[in-house]
């Protein structure tokens, strides 16, 4: 039997503290303000740092990752997204991907547009708070027609507060995310950002883990989420805690109507709370595509 290791933590200290991955992480912050991570409520400013830690252990197996929570389908549902989209179809855009470092929707953006479109002018950053995920999209686009080229780059900044002096008010064509909106201590500050960047007229669109509808699917999803996922995450990374993270932070998620009408506070317009209107469900609600445009 393996023994237990009991840690002792600061008296004054306990109650802002706790242990992930065998680190002890301690907030001191004195406004008390509290956000999720996972089932988890921890101070917010602990929760980037706890993200982090997260991603950098599964940047190289991010794919694996994927595969495990949405039984390997995410590739088509990126695929759906991005045709979704239309990169190219009304000319070269200037696009961001946010929380897009390994790159995946990127290359998708530039191919559709490049074979649909024959445009070799469309331009996607890559933005994402975590340098091993860059670090991982950097070695993918190594292997592509696009490396060394002004189609794509590369920027290390949080979504949360993009700095305005690289990105600038009313840049961007289209707006990105996918997969990653979920992991953010502040969902509203990510929109409102989103909504600075872009154009008026241009669109947001995110693709993320939702809430499924048919009551036997929903039983069956959690019972693979909460026992295979974590057991793959041991097997295949050594990894249990940032994969019960990742599956918790999915349960946590909005859903699609209260996802909706976030897009429509930070001032985005939508079309109506239904499926094919301000949303459109993949897998019955396993994953969400939302989209906003710019008023």
């Amino acid at each position: 039997m393996q023994a237990t290791r009991s840690i002792r933590l600061p008296r004054k200290l306990s109650a802002r503290c706790l242990i992930h991955n065998n680190s002890i992480l301690c907030s001191s912050d004195p406004s008390g303000r509290t956000t999720s991570f996972g089932f988890r409520t921890v101070p917010e400013e602990s929760k980037e740092s706890l993200v982090k830690g997260v991603f950098d252990s599964v940047a190289s197996k991010y794919d694996l990752m994927n595969d495990a929570s949405s039984l390997g389908v995410h590739r088509l549902w990126k695929d759906s997204f991005v045709d979704t989209l239309k990169p190219g179809r009304k000319g070269p855009l200037r696009c961001i991907d946010v929380a897009g470092g390994t790159g995946d929707i990127a290359i998708r953006i530039l191919d559709h547009a490049r074979e649909n479109y024959a445009d070799r002018e469309t331009t996607v950053e890559i933005v994402d708070i975590n340098a091993q995920m860059l670090k991982e999209g950097f070695t993918r686009f190594k292997k592509t027609m696009y490396h060394n080229t002004p189609q794509i780059s590369f920027h290390e900044a949080n979504a949360q507060e993009l700095p305005a002096s690289q990105f600038k008010n009313g840049s961007y064509d289209l707006y990105t995310i996918t997969f990653g909106i979920r992991n953010c201590t502040s969902i509203p500050a990510v929109l409102s950002e989103a909504y600075r960047v872009l154009k008026p007229g241009a669109t947001f669109a995110c693709l993320e883990f939702s809430k499924v509808n048919n009551p036997l699917l929903s039983t069956l999803y959690d019972q693979y989420s909460f026992t295979v996922i974590p057991l793959l995450g041991t097997i295949l990374a050594g990894d249990r805690d940032s994969y019960q993270y990742l599956v918790e932070s999915i349960r946590k998620f909005p859903s699609q109507p209260e996802f909706a009408q976030m897009i429509r506070d930070a001032g985005f317009t939508t079309q109506g709370d239904f499926d094919g209107g301000a949303w459109t469900d993949l897998w019955g609600g396993i994953a969400s595509i939302h989209t906003g445009v710019k008023i």
